[in-house]
C-alpha cells in the first residue's frame, strides 16, 4: 500500500493562540506515526524558530520559509535563497524609507537596525525577541526570507520595484519577502517528488493566507475552524478550531487515525 504524508502548519494549526501544543494534537501526531503515515511541518517560519517543536513531536521533515528550504528526515533536499543583488537594493530602499528589515538564514536572524517598535510588536506576537543588529548579515550569508516592517499602505512601492520578490503580509506592520513563485505548495511538491508519493495521498492542515496554495495543491486540504476565510475556501474540509481539538477531529474525519 502506498504511504501517505500529512503536512501541518504551525501557528494557529499545531499551536493554539497562546503558542501551546494541545494534548489532543500530540495524540493525533503520535497515532499518525503508528499508522505508518509520514508527518511533516509546512511553515513560514525559519528552521531555528521551531526546533523545540520538532523535538517535542519527533518530526524531522519540514517545508520552511514558505517553501524555500525543504528537509526530509534531517537531509536538505531543496533550498532557494533570495537574490543577493536584489536584496541589497531592497535594503537600500527600506533604509531610505526608514523601514527596518530582518534577515533570516537556516540558523538565525539579524535585524538591519538595533531597535525598532515594529520589530518588537510583530516578533513579540510570535513570542520572539528583537534579534541582534547586523546590517550586513545578508552580504555574508544565504538569506531565505526577509521581513520588511511597514504598514500595508506603504507596501505597494516595494511590490512594484521588486517583481522577483513575493511579498506576503502576516502582521499589521510586517510582511514576508520571498523569491517570487515560492510557496508551501512548491516546497511540498519538491518533497513528494523526492519520495515518489502521488498527490492524492498528500494531506495538509493550515489556517492562514500563506496556506491557501498548499491547501489547494494537496490531495486533501484541511482548514482549521479558526482559520482565515480564504483558507477555508481553499480547503476540501474545515475542521474544528485548534483549541477545540481540531487536528485530532480532522484526522479522525479523514480516517487517518481511529
Amino acid at each position: 500500500m502506498e504511504r501517505k504524508i500529512v503536512f501541518f502548519d504551525i501557528d494557529g494549526t499545531l499551536l493554539d493562540h497562546d503558542k501551546q501544543l494541545p494534548e489532543s494534537t500530540y495524540e493525533g501526531i503520535h497515532e499518525l506515526k503508528k499508522q505508518g503515515v509520514y508527518v511533516a511541518i509546512a511553515t513560514g517560519r525559519a528552521p531555528f524558530m521551531f526546533e523545540s517543536l520538532r523535538k517535542e513531536l519527533d518530526i524531522q521533515s519540514f517545508v520552511s520559509f514558505n517553501g524555500q528550504y525543504v528537509v526530509f528526515e534531517g537531509e536538505v533536499i531543496y533550498n532557494q535563497p533570495l537574490d543577493r543583488k536584489q536584496l541589497r537594493a531592497l535594503k537600500q530602499m527600506a533604509r531610505d524609507n526608514d523601514h527596518p528589515l530582518i534577515f533570516m538564514d537556516a540558523d538565525t536572524m539579524r535585524a538591519s537596525v538595533a531597535d525598532h517598535p515594529y520589530i518588537h510588536e510583530s516578533m513579540g506576537s510570535l513570542k520572539f525577541t528583537h534579534p541582534p543588529h547586523d546590517e550586513t548579515y545578508d552580504e555574508r550569508n544565504d538569506i531565505y526570507q526577509a521581513l520588511l516592517f511597514c504598514k500595508p499602505e506603504e507596501e505597494q512601492p516595494y511590490i512594484q520595484s521588486f517583481p522577483t520578490f513575493h511579498f506576503v503580509r502576516w502582521h499589521a506592520v510586517s510582511t514576508d519577502v520571498l523569491p517570487y513563485g515560492g510557496s508551501k505548495a512548491e516546497g511540498i511538491k519538491k518533497m513528494i517528488d523526492e519520495l515518489g508519493i502521488r498527490r492524492e495521498h498528500v494531506y495538509a492542515f493550515g489556517d492562514g493566507l500563506n496556506d491557501t496554495e498548499m491547501l489547494r495543491f494537496v490531495g486533501t486540504g484541511v482548514a482549521m475552524g479558526n482559520g482565515h476565510e480564504e483558507a477555508k475556501r481553499a480547503a476540501d474540509f474545515v475542521t474544528k478550531a485548534v483549541d477545540e481539538d481540531g487536528i485530532l477531529f480532522g484526522l479522525r474525519h479523514l480516517g487517518l487515525v481511529k
